[in-house]
């Protein structure tokens, strides 16, 4: 039996998993982190950061470097396509509840290349990093978890926590079922350096948008990252995935949302299904999970990696006090208390909703939606309210009070 490792064990070093091991190095706990992959995924993933999410990093002394990597987003909208109709919400009325009342957009992998830099430079006497280190068997009993794979010898270490992702081994060893729904509908991510903001007015750098265009199911969205934009495309009614993925299918989506003399440049395409799903606990024993690995919901509202970071915050507070020598069961517990209920009632909820509006496709009823949306965007007091709960500041603020 290998002799115990006291180090925190990460499985998976996405933006969760570092998030998770730079505050636990702030906070004095060491940790080891394992990826299966080579190096950072630099794939099409996250790119909206919110308002609390930004407060955090600015904990961690990475929001500054963050911002200076993306796009400072004061506005997004819901927009009706065809006549440019659209309910546009102001972020800055949340000067008060947050230091960055804006959204940032910046690609996900953007976070992660500069949390690996401050890990290994400020922390690397307390973190470990080994990529190309997949975990295959996850074991634990009463004093501690054996972590075991074809890169690295046994390893025994006090608690393992699982940021890795949909397919989590460490869900699985958990004997967690992932219970939920696989939405019908494929997404199509797509990108392009054409510019949309100089064709269409008022366009802000998140958009939701409704059309009627038979060269979709009813809506895409478009959101810039510093760049380039990315459009969330849909097969049409009758259009398999396999059709809707050929570079003519893609450039007739495109020239349905800006007709242009010239084709349109992809470099980058990729389509994914949208799952709604979270396991029942957090937590057995000293396995203990984050982010996708705990929940995952539809991107509609760019709540996804956010939550997984607030996740890590959590959790990393809640290992430093049980480090500290605090009842492990008692704190572990609260975990979930504080961060299930609002994956299950403020993201993923949400994120249903805000999916089921774009998907509504009879005009009245977008019409009557638009115009309660614009009601909203247009009272002050109102907008607050719903931008504290899309922004993900209300479900945080729940969750704190959770004993």
């Amino acid at each position: 039996m290998s002799s115990m490792d006291r180090r925190i064990a990460i499985i998976g070093a996405g933006p969760v998993g570092l998030v998770l091991a730079l505050r636990l190095a702030t906070l004095g706990v060491p940790s080891l982190v394992l990826e299966a992959e080579a190096d950072i995924s630099e794939d099409l993933r996250a790119s909206t950061f919110h308002p609390p999410t930004l407060d955090m990093l600015g904990e961690l002394g990475l929001a500054d470097a963050l911002i200076a990597q993306g796009l400072v987003t004061p506005t997004w909208q819901i927009r009706r396509h065809e006549d440019g109709a659209r309910a546009v919400f102001d972020l800055s009325v949340l000067k008060d509840d947050t230091a960055h009342p804006y959204r940032l957009q910046a690609e996900q992998w953007k976070l992660s290349r500069l949390l690996l830099a401050k890990l290994r430079a400020e922390h690397a006497g307390t973190v470990e990093i080994r990529f190309g280190c997949p975990v295959e068997s996850v074991a634990q009993d009463a004093d501690g978890v054996t972590l075991s794979g074809p890169g690295f010898d046994p390893i025994r270490v006090p608690y393992a926590v699982g940021c890795d992702g949909a397919r989590s081994v460490v869900r699985r060893a958990m004997g967690l079922d992932f219970p939920g729904d696989t939405y019908p509908e494929t997404t199509i991510l797509a990108t392009t350096e054409f510019d949309f903001a100089q064709v269409f007015e008022g366009l802000s750098n998140v958009n939701y948008i409704w059309t009627q265009h038979p060269a979709f199911s009813g809506t895409f969205s478009l959101l810039r990252v510093p760049g380039k934009w990315r459009a969330s495309l849909y097969p049409a009614p009758g259009e398999t995935v396999e059709d809707a993925l050929r570079p003519e299918a893609i450039e007739r989506k495109l020239q349905a949302i800006h007709p242009k003399g010239t084709p349109y440049d992809v470099p980058d395409l990729r389509p994914y299904r949208i799952h709604q799903r979270i396991v029942e606990t957090y937590r057995i024993g000293r396995l203990v999970l984050a982010g996708d690995a705990a929940h995952l919901n539809s991107p509609s509202g760019g709540m996804g990696m956010n939550g997984g970071i607030h996740d890590a915050m959590e959790l990393a507070a809640t290992l430093a006090s049980i480090w500290r020598g605090e009842a492990e069961a008692a704190l572990l517990d609260r975990y979930t208390r504080r961060r299930r209920p609002i994956a299950e009632k403020e993201i993923i909820a949400q994120a249903d909703r805000n999916r089921a509006r774009m998907r509504e496709t009879d005009p009245a009823r977008r019409a009557a939606m638009l115009s309660d949306l614009q009601r909203v965007a247009g009272d002050p007091a109102a907008a607050r309210e719903h931008l504290l709960r899309s922004s993900m500041i209300a479900g945080l603020r729940a969750a704190a009070a959770v004993a």
